[in-house]
C-alpha cells in the first residue's frame, strides 16, 4: 500500500472538492494507512499552516458529514510547498520535501496542457520504485495529443508504463456504474433481453442544472463534448454495450471495454450532420435545487471569460451505432448539457414494442424502459405496461422501482484506494483513451468546419427542441 501522496494542483477546485475529502472518507472507513503523508504542491505562495486552514474549510464544506477525527487525520498529514510542476528541479525539491520513504503517488490535478511537461519533470526528477503517476481526465486534448502523451509515458516508464500510470475517470468509481456489471451479467432476465433484438435504443444522459460556476476559463476551451461525452459517457457506454468479460479481473474487464469502443462505427461527414447536435444556453432562470445553482443566469456568450467566437457548446447530442451482432439496429444516444431544468445522469434502456400484440399499435401504449440512475437520483426502475380494470380495459403504466445497493465510498475515494493499493481496475488504459478520442474526432472536425449549426436554448429549460422545430 502506497503511504505517500504528492498532490500537484493542491490549491485547485478538484483537490478541494473531491480529492482531499476522498482521503478523509478513506480514513473514516479504515482504508488510509496510519502514517499516510501528503505534500500539496502548487504555484501559489504559501506555507503548511495556511494550506491546512484552506483545506480545513474545504473539508468542512465538502466532507462535513464525516467524523471530525478523519478530517483531522487528513489535516495532520498535510505539508505544502510552492512548486512548478513543469520544472525538474522544482519537482525534485518537492519530492525531497515529502516525508517518509518508499513509493509514492504523484497526482497531476492539473490542466491537460500541463501533463506532458509535468511527466517529463517527474521523469527527470526520478520516482522511487513502485510509485505511480496519476493523470486526471481529459487524457490529452485530441486524438493526436492522447497518442503523443501515451508515447511519452511509454518512453519515460518503459514496459512498466501501464502499471505506473493511472488515468483517472471518476465515473469508474461510481457504484451504480460498477453495478451495471451485476445487473447485466448476474441476472438471467437481463442477459436474455440485453441485445439489439429486444432493445431499440439506449440513452446515456449527463444533464446538469448548474451553469459555469466560475469555470469559464476551463470550460470555454473544452465544451460539453470534450468535458463529459468523450470520457465519462463513453465509459458508461462501455459498461452498457460490452460483451461479457472472461472474468472480472483487471485485464479481462479492460479488454472488454476496449473491444466495445473499437466496435463503435466511425461517423462519416454526413453522419455527423445527421446524428449530432450542439447548442449553448442563453439568458434564463435556473431552478433552486437545494440552494445550489438557482437564480438568473446571463447568456453564455456574455459570461466573463467566454470568447463567443469559439462557439463553445454547453449541450451536445451524439447518436452512435456499434458494429457487433449483439447491437445491430440499436441506437446509442449520448446527451449532455448544462443549465437545464432538471438533473439527470443515468441510462434509459428503451425496449422494442411487443410483437405480436393484441392491443395493436396503440399510441397510448408507452414503451418498456429500464431506467438506471448514476448520480444524484440513483434509483432503478423497470417501466412496463399493465391493463386497467373495467368494461373497456386500457393500457396503464406499471413501474417497478427500488433503491440501488449501498454505495459506501464516494467515487474519488474508490479511485484513490485503487491508486494506493496498486490496482488498475478503475484506470483507463492507454489504448482505451485513444479509442475514445477516435470516436469523437469526426464530430470535433465536423463542428469545427461548421457542418452542424450551433443551436440555442434558454437556461433553465429542457434544452433545444426537436431538430424539426
Amino acid at each position: 500500500m502506497i503511504e505517500r501522496l504528492l498532490l500537484f494542483g493542491a490549491t485547485g477546485d478538484l483537490a478541494r472538492r473531491f480529492l482531499l475529502p476522498a482521503l478523509a472518507a478513506l480514513h473514516a472507513q479504515g482504508d488510509l494507512p496510519g502514517g499516510f503523508q501528503i505534500l500539496g504542491a502548487a504555484t501559489r505562495k504559501g506555507d503548511d499552516e495556511g494550506f491546512r486552514r484552506q483545506v480545513a474549510e474545504g473539508l468542512e464544506e465538502h466532507a462535513g458529514d464525516l467524523p471530525a477525527a478523519s478530517r483531522e487525520a487528513v489535516l495532520g498529514a498535510l505539508r505544502y510547498r510552492q512548486t512548478d510542476a513543469t520544472d525538474p528541479q522544482s519537482v525534485a525539491a518537492a519530492l525531497a520535501a515529502l516525508p517518509g520513504e518508499g513509493p509514492l503517488a504523484a497526482y497531476l490535478a492539473l490542466p491537460p496542457g500541463l501533463f506532458a511537461p509535468a511527466v517529463r519533470a517527474l521523469g527527470a526528477a526520478g520516482l522511487p520504485p513502485g510509485s505511480r503517476v496519476v493523470l486526471e481526465k481529459p487524457f490529452g486534448e485530441n486524438l493526436e495529443g492522447a497518442r503523443s502523451l501515451n508515447a511519452l509515458l511509454a518512453d519515460t516508464y518503459g514496459e512498466e508504463a501501464e502499471r505506473v500510470v493511472f488515468r483517472v475517470d471518476h465515473v469508474l468509481g461510481m457504484a451504480p456504474v460498477q453495478n451495471l456489471l451485476g445487473l447485466r451479467f448476474a441476472n438471467r432476465v437481463a442477459q436474455a433481453l440485453w441485445t439489439g433484438e429486444h432493445i431499440e435504443q439506449i440513452e446515456i444522459l449527463w444533464e446538469e442544472t448548474l451553469a459555469l460556476e466560475g469555470r469559464a476559463g476551463y470550460y470555454d476551451g473544452t465544451g460539453a463534448l470534450k468535458d463529459v461525452l468523450q470520457n465519462h459517457m463513453l465509459q458508461v457506454l462501455c459498461f452498457a454495450a460490452m460483451e461479457p468479460p472472461a472474468s472480472l479481473n483487471e485485464r479481462d474487464l479492460r479488454d472488454a471495454k476496449v473491444a466495445a469502443l473499437r466496435s463503435v462505427r466511425s461517423l462519416t461527414p454526413q453522419a455527423v450532420e445527421e446524428q449530432t447536435r450542439r447548442a449553448r444556453y442563453t439568458a434564463g432562470r435556473l431552478a433552486d435545487t437545494g440552494g445550489a445553482g438557482g437564480g438568473e443566469v446571463p447568456d453564455y456568450a456574455a459570461e466573463e471569460g467566454v470568447d463567443p467566437s469559439r462557439e463553445t457548446e454547453t449541450w451536445a447530442e451524439v447518436v452512435l451505432e456499434l458494429d457487433t451482432p449483439r447491437w445491430q439496429g440499436t441506437r446509442f444516444v449520448l446527451r449532455a448539457g448544462k443549465a437545464l431544468s432538471a438533473r439527470r445522469k443515468g441510462i434509459v434502456v428503451r425496449f422494442r414494442a411487443a410483437e405480436p400484440s393484441p392491443f395493436g399499435e396503440s399510441e397510448d401504449m408507452p414503451p418498456n424502459e429500464w431506467r438506471i440512475g448514476l448520480d444524484g437520483p440513483t434509483d432503478l426502475g423497470l417501466h412496463l405496461s399493465g391493463l386497467s380494470a373495467g368494461s373497456r380495459p386500457q393500457p396503464v403504466p406499471l413501474a417497478l422501482t427500488g433503491p440501488p445497493p449501498e454505495s459506501g465510498l464516494p467515487p474519488y475515494a474508490r479511485v484513490l484506494r485503487d491508486v494506493l493499493a496498486g490496482g488498475s481496475a478503475l484506470s483507463v488504459r492507454g489504448d482505451e483513451a485513444e479509442e475514445a478520442w477516435r470516436v469523437v474526432t469526426p464530430v470535433l472536425e465536423g463542428w469545427a468546419a461548421g457542418r452542424v449549426p450551433l443551436e440555442e436554448y434558454p437556461a433553465g429549460s429542457s434544452g433545444p427542441g426537436d431538430r424539426s422545430q
